[in-house]
């Protein structure tokens, strides 16, 4: 069999061991339940792993991932992990976490065709659009795609913070933070771009700005 998939279940077994030698108990403790303070919308890069990067352990964190950490409203696996963290693990904060060297923003700024995928970089596409003086003056292509892959990130957040599931839970007065950070690959350090939201108050801005451009 497949030296790497071998490799997969070695390391279980050590990860295991490991566990139990910190604490016995470590497994006894899993299999009751559930109650992480956050939700963790991110990008499907294998390089970005929520767990390691915010140093949380197994419970802590929920986890949905798609290509460039998108918010889309059609995305029903996304609503779905949504309402369930928001309605049912109450969770307190929710971070959108896009990163530079986005392969899905690269994608989304050329105009080559590739496949199935296009209909996803549709939607990434349309950020573009929303920011197109803005990151077209940048005249440093590399520049560019990271300040798109902010942008990206900020839109994410405030679509996220327009969703019925969020809107209701800051009706019902829930304790609930969003957030948008950026991961840099290249030196491990998270960006937050101050772009969060706990109530309507800051939001409303947001859509006053919307509807002004």
């Amino acid at each position: 069999m497949d030296k790497f998939y071998n490799q997969l279940i070695e390391n279980n077994k050590k990860w295991v061991a490991e566990k139990l030698s910190e604490d016995a108990q470590f497994f006894e403790k899993l299999k009751n339940g559930q109650k992480p303070p956050l939700l963790w919308i991110g990008c499907s890069d294998s390089r970005v792993p929520a767990n390691e990067i915010t140093g949380t352990k197994p419970g802590e964190v929920f986890v949905t991932r798609n290509i460039a950490n998108m918010v889309v409203h059609s995305d029903m696996s996304m609503l779905s992990v949504l309402d369930y963290a928001v309605n049912v693990l109450e969770v307190q904060h929710i971070i959108v976490c896009g990163h530079y060297g986005c392969g899905g923003v690269r994608a989304a700024m050329s105009n080559q065709q590739l496949g199935l995928i296009d209909n996803w970089l549709r939607h990434i596409k349309d950020v573009y659009k929303m920011h197109a003086k803005e990151l077209d003056a940048i005249s440093d292509a590399h520049e560019r795609e990271n300040r798109f892959v902010e942008v990206n990130v900020q839109e994410q957040v405030h679509d996220l913070s327009k969703t019925a599931t969020v809107q209701n839970a800051w009706s019902n007065g829930k304790n609930l933070h969003v957030h948008g950070w950026v991961y840099d690959i290249g030196n491990g350090i998270v960006k937050d771009l101050d772009v969060s939201f706990s109530d309507n108050s800051k939001l409303e801005n947001v859509y006053q700005f919307e509807l002004a451009q």
